[in-house]
């Protein structure tokens, strides 16, 4: 499939979507004549569609008729019900993108018309400030060429991944899909213990989500490894030792395993 000036539909407008949308006219990914989107009620219609900056319909029929990739980015319960309304309008020529939590892709190839390309988007909620973490996974008849074009289009709102089997794809859900609520516990919890020996918890909370904002920066562009990374700012005899000395101690690597993997087994029972 050629995918130059091709048309683009989202069934469903929520915030994950909007995130996806801005970030393809903000890069020029594509024009937003190029984009369409629905939204289940009436109300607010009109609003919505100037917050995006694209037409947005009730029609998800009309929609798939006039997209050639069509993104499924409505809530999970919801998915089953809209690929029944859409089966009979998508066709062979029609890339179908799934960003619903815990579907996987033979569930949504089994309500599709047959030999139709699929691909498995997880995405996280830091899209929403283009600096999203996304996890995809291609169907049994997707092409490179569509896996290709969807990387570069997850690009456009932050990062992507490519995992071979999906059921990698409840480790990535746990990691970066789950993984934003437990950076921001750790934040916080640092900030707190900031308050508690005496300093402003706003100024706490300042200096908490800088630090992790720029050792996160430093870790992307890392020429070294992480363990060295911690050596240097840990050096022996100093206060950040005696620090990392009590992460260690208590055991952190332990309790990070246990919070990923509980995570994983959680989604992937979601996901059965």
């Amino acid at each position: 499939m050629d995918y130059k000036n091709c048309n683009i539909g989202f069934i469903g407008s929520g915030k994950m979507a909007g995130a996806i949308i801005k970030g393809l006219i903000k890069t020029g990914f594509v024009s937003s004549k190029n984009i369409i989107a629905t939204q289940a009620e009436k109300e607010g219609i009109e609003e919505k569609s100037k917050l995006l900056g694209v037409r947005i319909i009730l029609d998800n029929k009309e929609l798939v008729k006039n997209s050639d990739v069509i993104f499924i980015a409505t809530k999970p319960n919801q998915v089953m019900g809209v690929l029944k309304e859409i089966s009979e309008y998508v066709t062979e020529h029609k890339l179908v993108v799934s960003i619903a939590a815990g579907v996987n892709t033979t569930k949504l190839e089994a309500n599709l018309p047959g030999g139709t390309r699929v691909v498995r988007v997880m995405p996280n909620t830091p899209a929403l400030v283009g600096e999203g973490m996304s996890g995809i996974f291609g169907g049994e008849n997707v092409k490179d060429n569509d896996l290709n074009f969807v990387k570069e289009l997850l690009s456009t709102i932050g990062k992507c991944i490519l995992v071979e089997n999906e059921t990698q794809m409840d480790i990535v859900t746990a990691i970066s899909g789950s993984g934003p609520a437990f950076f921001y516990k750790v934040i916080n919890d640092i900030a707190r213990a900031g308050e508690k020996l005496g300093l402003d918890y706003e100024k706490a909370l300042l200096l908490s989500i800088q630090t992790a904002i720029g050792s996160g920066k430093m870790a992307l562009n890392r020429q070294t490894d992480m363990e060295t990374l911690i050596s240097n700012v840990a050096t022996k005899g100093g206060c950040t030792r005696v620090g990392v000395d009590v992460m260690e101690d208590k055991n952190i690597e332990d309790i990070l395993y246990e919070v990923i993997q509980s995570t994983t087994q959680k989604a992937s029972e979601l996901g059965k």
